[in-house]
């Protein structure tokens, strides 16, 4: 499989356009979210691997407390926040239509901690991967950095064969695009309504940006469709990554 993914990603010009590639067969495809609601950034990409049959794996990282402000459904503590943004990204996974067996939350990295990543290689190692998604290395954020730096070791240690597609984030500082997932309006209109399910983030953005979560993501790739000369309005957008090549 590596050496018909390596041809499949070295054939023609970059970028590539994810709706006009023919895959060798169905891959085993691991999505790595710093934070629950990271997944949904690129539903739709992920949307057309897993309705051509790919089998989709997502590990969420942390818990993401820390993005859900005080009081919000009556939450004040960092496990009930917990709680209540792994039961927004269950809900918007079932939307997606992923099987709920699928969908791991790890909890590491917790404020202020240099938790072990032994969990995150453990799953990694149990689910051997073709393709992988996770964020890029030249991000703003830290935890998307530091994803980014332990899934590189990890894949290192375990000397992982497979590409990784690093997706564009509104974080996300610079990045070669090699690959183009560009989608029209009625698909933007589903990504927002899976989008909008994470409710502690659109209420928090329409209060502190005067847009929504939703509208936040989607600008971020209406931007990326201008930027590639895109007929259709939007796109998210990844630089490729081969470990162990």
């Amino acid at each position: 499989m590596n050496a018909l993914l390596d041809s499949l990603f070295s054939a023609g010009a970059r970028p590539l356009q994810l709706r006009t590639l023919a895959w060798p067969r169905p891959l085993q495809v691991l999505v790595l979210a710093p934070h629950p609601d990271d997944f949904d950034a690129i539903a739709l990409t992920l949307h057309h691997l897993h309705l051509q049959g790919h089998v989709l794996h997502v590990a969420v990282l942390t818990t993401g407390a820390n993005g859900v402000e005080d009081g919000f459904e009556g939450v004040h503590d960092a496990a009930g926040k917990a709680v209540l943004r792994e039961r927004e990204q269950a809900a918007s996974c079932a939307f997606f239509g992923l099987p709920r067996e699928r969908l791991q939350f790890l909890r590491l990295w917790g404020e202020g901690a240099e938790s072990d990543d032994a969990p995150l290689g453990e799953w990694i190692a149990a689910r051997p991967a073709d393709l992988l998604f996770l964020p890029h290395g030249n991000d703003s954020n830290r935890t998307h950095r530091r994803t980014f730096e332990t899934v590189r070791r990890i894949a290192r240690e375990q000397r992982l064969q497979a590409w990784a597609c690093l997706n564009q984030d509104a974080k996300t500082v610079d990045m070669r695009v090699d690959l183009v997932h560009a989608f029209g309006e009625e698909e933007a209109r589903w990504k927002a309504e899976l989008l909008r399910l994470h409710r502690s983030q659109q209420e928090r953005n329409l209060r502190t940006r005067g847009s929504g979560f939703d509208a936040r993501v989607l600008e971020v790739n209406r931007k990326a469709a201008e930027a590639m000369g895109c007929v259709e309005p939007c796109a998210e957008v990844f630089e490729l990554l081969r470990f162990g090549g």
